[in-house]
């Protein structure tokens, strides 16, 4: 037995997670009910220790006691494990103690905790130590969190509470108080007066200061007035907030990676170059940003655009070409803040501001209209200075040593002038954006959309359809690439033992490419061509000959141009002069829009040889001890690598710690389209008038999903399929594992602290509580869509089969 006040963050492997924050919260003066924790190592022997038990027990009074579990990974900040194992309470008698005790031991091999373990990918020598603690006696009780776990805001505290021990705050069982505490002076009502309110956030901002971190704190009210801590872990649910800078807040960061198909981290080497990269992109476009990193996520911070007059004006329209009606709707709002108001701005700044502005609008004028006048000739020089950039990227045959390999990543500069690449990209993207405006009333989206499909001189779908022709010519290696798993496939290519299937050849293309390919830190796929040997297997399941891409895409061109012949005819006829500038700018959208993929596929032939250059210089820091394996050089930036380089500087440490960070962030399924400077997830608070019949309740996890509904009462006889919603009255932390398939939740009763929302938001998928007669209102098979933003459950006038696969969500 180890008693709560000695329980050490060094000991966290024998007392476990909850032990641990409550030792620290014992040792910094906080009230926390007097209990002593049976250790892990009870639990390895599976042996109770009934007298040790019975003693300590005796020393706490023999009174009413809560049991409560205290597993090696729980309460940590990647992991919170709420209401995964056991707790009991109001648990007296020895014989009693000791029986609660084996029942938390069990729960850790329950199904609930081992699906959260398994969707975690948490490593399967979790352990279980157990606290004992004096019951106290609750008036009130119920959970604070310092940060608003559904917006993500900082600058706000939430408070959940309830009248007795408070189980309807974390089972989701019944009716809850609920408070958000913004800063200014709190109006008590409900079960909780100002004054106590006033101290919860008080008690709130002293924790998180202390531990550094965003807080979930459990809470109990005596009969004397007392307030007593029984929990304080971090919140592993919050998206991580902007950087601190000494720029005026509040701040407005747009999310970038998407855009270039980032979904997933990046790596702390790959940032680096990302940020001149993207910045080099946006330029072109008129969008000025300093590019942060949030979460490993590039974000751009467009506050300066947004304060600005001229700025602002175009900012919304601007976001259409690549970002999308999300990033759209969530900058409309910003700059619907007064905070976010115009302001002024040195004067000489803004005259040389406009001076540098008017010269690149005239060269850009210059080269638009020229790559518009001529597209074929504009389309050679693109493609020629594709051609030298590839040959400009192979470094230096005299590089040796890793000090000189650094510095040529370092100096990403070329003399290849930029205007041969961007403007015949700005002339496509320009000339498939205006028709729209100019055919409005004559022609819809989707013929607009129609003319831009079967879009030839993209370097990615001539990828594509060289793949599939790859695919075609297996013959006799079909079999072989069809059963063997890609990843058996790659290492005999690798090492030269597979027969030939025509992948150099492909490689020899397009092997600078890969997922997630702007990133520095991932494998190209002429290092690892398992992603490739993927795909070819997903063709030769193609069978239908109409399905086969080449025809897809050929029936993509061929209708295009009929639609482009039918809706100009139509236009000029309706509205003449629109209607030829409409035509016009349809066809050099059709000679140009292609090749926007160009100027990326470009800057990935430097990358790759960028990528090579530090994996070399990893081999040097691994053979002197500095890394563990060359790859880790990824997870250090420019400057670090150089210190390992020049002086020697061991950064192993450093590589675990971001290592593990990447992996967390890996398995984040919602990323903000925007963010404020207090980690506001701008969409969350997006005002939404309710769409006609919708369901309304309280939104508990962010995200938006559609699919068929799945009604459930029962969760032990309950199937959930793939992108299901699942819809029931409550939820407690049985019905956890179910999340792992579901699209979405929506519940009649909860609260957004209790542990259904909580496990939701960790998963992340959507979750709307508090809906009126859901399990009536909704049938299984209905589709829905839960917006958990907006707190609203809209059904769909049609219905689908239960089980079908028609969900679509877009829960980032």
């Amino acid at each position: 037995m180890i008693p709560l006040s000695e329980a050490t963050a060094d000991l966290v492997d024998l007392v476990g997670g909850k032990a641990v924050g409550l030792g620290e919260l014992i040792r910094q003066g906080e009230r926390v009910p007097d209990g002593f924790c049976v250790t892990t190592e009870a639990h390895r022997l599976g042996v109770v220790p009934e007298a040790e038990i019975v003693e300590a027990y005796q020393r706490l009074g023999a009174g009413p006691v809560a049991v409560r579990s205290s597993a090696t990974a729980e309460d940590l900040p990647e992991a919170s494990f709420a209401g995964q194992h056991d707790t009991v309470l109001d648990v007296t008698g020895t014989a009693e103690v000791v029986a609660a005790v084996a029942r938390c031991w069990d729960s850790l091999h329950g199904d609930r905790a081992v699906a959260y373990r398994d969707a975690r990918d948490l490593d399967g020598q979790v352990r279980m130590a157990v606290v004992v603690q004096r019951m106290i006696t609750a008036e009130v009780a119920g959970v604070l969190f310092t940060a608003n776990p559904v917006t993500g805001c900082r600058t706000e505290m939430v408070v959940d509470a309830a009248a007795g021990s408070g189980a309807a705050v974390v089972d989701g069982t019944g009716a809850v108080d609920h408070y958000v505490l913004d800063g200014s002076e709190p109006h008590g009502e409900g079960c909780l007066p100002a004054a106590r309110l006033a101290e919860l956030r008080t008690t709130g901002e002293r924790l998180q200061k202390h531990f550094g971190c965003p807080q979930d704190v459990e809470w109990v009210v005596d009969p004397q007035g007392l307030l007593w801590l029984v929990q304080s872990r971090p919140i592993t649910t919050l998206f991580p907030p902007p950087p601190p800078t000494d720029k005026p807040l509040p701040r407005v960061y747009l999310e970038f990676g998407h855009v270039q198909g980032m979904r997933q981290p990046v790596t702390p080497m790959g940032m680096s170059t990302l940020k001149t990269l993207v910045a080099a992109m946006l330029a072109p476009l008129g969008v000025r940003a300093d590019i942060v990193d949030i979460g490993g996520r590039l974000y751009g911070d467009l506050t300066d655009m947004a304060r600005s007059r001229a700025g602002r004006r175009q900012l919304v329209r601007l976001l259409a070409v690549d970002f999308g009606p999300r990033a759209q709707a969530a900058m409309r709002h910003v700059l619907t803040d007064p905070r976010f108001a115009p302001n002024g701005a040195d004067p000489h700044r803004v005259r040389g501001a406009k001076g540098a502005s008017l010269r690149t609008a005239a060269r850009a004028v210059a080269g638009i209209v020229r790559a518009l006048a001529r597209p074929d000739v504009a389309r050679i020089r693109l493609f020629d200075a594709v051609e030298r950039l590839r040959l400009a990227s192979a470094p230096p045959a005299d590089l040796t040593t890793a000090a000189e390999r650094l510095r040529f990543v370092q100096a990403q500069e070329t003399d290849e002038s930029p205007d041969d690449l961007v403007w015949p990209i700005a002339a496509g993207m320009l000339a498939a954006a205006l028709p729209a405006q100019l055919l409005k009333g004559v022609a819809g989206p989707d013929e607009i959309h129609a003319v831009m499909g079967g879009m030839p001189h993209n370097v990615t779908i001539e990828m594509n359809l060289a793949l599939w022709r790859l695919a075609q010519n297996a013959g006799e290696h079909r079999r072989l690439l069809c059963d063997t798993p890609p990843d058996d496939l790659a290492g005999r290519y690798l090492r030269g033992t597979l027969p030939d299937v025509g992948l150099a050849a492909f490689l020899g293309s397009y092997g600078h490419r890969g997922v997630a390919e702007v990133d520095l830190g991932v494998p190209r796929w002429d290092e690892d061509p398992a992603p490739v040997f993927a795909m070819i297997a997903n063709l030769l399941r193609v069978t239908d000959p109409e399905q086969a891409p080449d025809r897809r895409f050929a029936r993509a061109a061929a209708t295009a141009e009929e639609t482009l012949r039918d809706l100009v005819t139509r236009a000029r006829r309706r509205r003449p002069v629109r209607g030829r500038i409409a035509g016009f700018l349809l066809r050099r959208a059709r000679s140009l829009a292609g090749l926007r993929e160009a100027g990326k596929f470009a800057g990935l032939y430097r990358l790759r040889e960028m990528r090579r250059q530090l994996l070399l210089v990893g081999v040097d820091l691994t053979s002197g001890g500095l890394l563990e394996q060359p790859d880790d050089i990824m997870y250090l930036t420019l400057d670090e690598a150089h210190d390992a380089v020049d002086h020697g500087a061991d950064h192993q440490d450093t590589v675990a710690a971001r290592r593990a960070v990447h992996r967390r962030e890996l398995a984040r399924r919602h990323v903000p389209a925007a963010l404020l400077s207090d980690g506001t997830d701008v969409e969350t608070v997006l005002p939404a008038a309710p769409a006609d019949g919708a369901l309304t309740g309280v939104g508990a996890a962010a995200g938006r999903a559609t699919g068929p509904a799945r009604v459930v009462h029962d969760p032990g006889t309950a199937h959930v399929e793939p992108g299901e919603i699942l819809v029931t009255a409550t939820t407690d932390p049985g019905w956890t594992p179910l999340f792992l398939t579901a699209g979405a939740l929506v519940t009649e009763t909860g609260a957004v602290m209790a542990h259904g929302p909580t496990v939701a938001r960790e998963y992340g998928i959507p979750a709307v509580i508090c809906v009126p007669d859901a399990t009536r209102r909704i049938s299984t098979g209905q589709i829905v869509t839960v917006d958990g933003a907006a707190g609203t459950v809209t059904v769909q006038a049609s219905s689908a089969c239960p089980g079908r696969s028609t969900t679509r969500s877009d829960a980032r």
